[in-house]
């Protein structure tokens, strides 16, 4: 199979799974090894390697993917914009880089200690897992409660640490652990997944930027990035991403997240069967 039409497919891959609370990192893991069961990339393909390239592509084309949501919060952007001296719109915008800075340290510490996510289907099973089960739990406790619209600095602090969970465990979601926290924390589904997607924005931008940097740093000691078939997976995420996200701010005006947790335990189990049927 033509490389572009691999990088296409792990940037529509990218785009849907990169918001909505299903993990995108494990989606991206699940695809490479189907695409490699089928024979359509073999076993020295980079995208199988674990190298460094394939690192800082899955990286790139989530920034896609994020970039892409910028202009589904016009209101906000005007309010960061021109009302940046009102004190509501100081205290948002200080809540966004605190937990964006819980992040970013944390990250920081896992990566000095060399902290790698492993490849492999068994751990995104049980994350996707747990956080399905987690999700419908969650959803059917939260019917008939009267969930709030502001953000308190103890949402801040989950935000950010559920950010770091999802680093550290593929599978996870960082969306679906960010906005399943502020849920239990009582903040409404509109609400929490505006402030996580907001959030989501600078830390991806940031790990893009720290890992492009260091491509860039250690080009000349080996092979280079194809800069061309990464720039192809992140204009892919990004229209992916926008069409989801767009439709996602729709759906959860009127819906719960529970379809979500249900999707999550039906590709869990679908994976289990997979690697029963492949051992």
């Amino acid at each position: 199979m033509p490389l572009w039409i691999v990088v296409f497919l792990l940037g529509v891959v990218e785009g849907i799974t990169e918001f909505l609370p299903v993990s995108s990192t494990g989606h991206l893991l699940i695809t490479e090894k189907l695409l490699q069961m089928a024979g359509a990339i073999t076993a020295d393909h980079w995208l199988v390697q674990g190298s460094a390239h394939k690192d800082v592509f899955n990286v790139v084309i989530q920034c896609g993917a994020v970039l892409a949501v910028l202009p589904l919060f016009p209101e906000r952007l005007r309010q960061f914009a021109y009302e940046w001296r009102e004190k509501a719109t100081q205290d948002y915008l200080l809540k966004i880089l605190v937990a964006f800075g819980i992040t970013c340290i944390g990250g920081f510490v896992l990566e000095k200690k060399g902290f790698k996510l492993p490849e492999r289907l068994q751990p995104v099973a049980w994350a996707l897992l747990i956080g399905g089960i987690a999700f419908v739990v969650v959803e059917s406790w939260l019917r008939g409660h009267a969930l709030k619209k502001q953000v308190t600095w103890v949402i801040v602090a989950a935000v950010g640490l559920g950010q770091l969970i999802a680093a550290a465990f593929p599978g996870t979601s960082r969306s679906g652990a960010t906005i399943l926290l502020c849920l239990v924390l009582g903040l409404d589904r509109v609400a929490a997944t505006e402030y996580t997607f907001l959030v989501g924005i600078p830390t991806m931008l940031a790990a893009g930027g720290w890992k492009i940097l260091k491509e860039l740093r250690h080009s000349s000691a080996g092979p280079s990035e194809d800069w061309g078939m990464v720039a192809l997976g992140f204009i892919v995420a990004a229209i992916v991403s926008f069409i989801c996200v767009k439709w996602l701010l729709r759906y959860i005006q009127t819906h719960t997240f529970i379809v979500f947790g249900w999707y999550r335990i039906a590709a869990a189990i679908l994976i289990a069967i997979l690697l029963a049927t492949t051992r």
